[in-house]
């Protein structure tokens, strides 16, 4: 099987950059006290953070408040993007308007609407990775430290 020619690192961060704006869902891993979690939730990006709601209740948001860590996934196996990031907590009497009405709009969803009570958490992606096949795994990484490279 032939595999299309590895990309720059310039069009890997295009192409995430891309991603992390079209893109709907993202997997979230985070991990507390009692091991692993992985949850499906939607998002929203605003070109430096990504704004995640999940249920207060939940496990994500009890490790997210537990510590902080927290791991993307982005597209399938075969062209993935990974976040590794730390989690904040914005409480609802610090969730600026404009930030709720973009998540909203994005998703066709408003948690604030909901009856059930939903945490909100801003996350900075300390590293970003990208590769699609064999050939990008020597060049994977796009962000370091919080800072893209190239």
């Amino acid at each position: 099987m032939t595999h299309p020619a590895a990309r720059s690192l310039e069009q890997r961060i295009a192409d995430t950059r891309t991603r992390f704006g079209r893109d709907e869902d993202v997997w979230v891993s985070t991990g507390g006290s009692k091991g692993p979690y992985l949850v499906p939730l939607s998002f929203d990006w605003d070109g430096t953070h990504f704004v995640i709601s999940t249920l207060l209740a939940s496990t994500t948001a009890r490790h997210l408040v537990e510590n902080g860590m927290v791991r993307l996934a982005f597209g399938p196996t075969r062209d993935v993007t990974m976040v590794e990031g730390t989690a904040v907590v914005i409480l609802d009497e610090e969730l600026d308007a404009g930030v709720g009405e973009s998540y909203a709009r994005r998703n066709a969803w408003d948690p604030r609407k909901e009856p059930q009570r939903y945490q909100w958490f801003r996350i900075t992606p300390v590293r970003i990775q990208a590769w699609r096949e064999a050939n990008e795994l020597a060049g994977r990484d796009l962000m370091k430290q919080s800072q893209w490279l190239g």
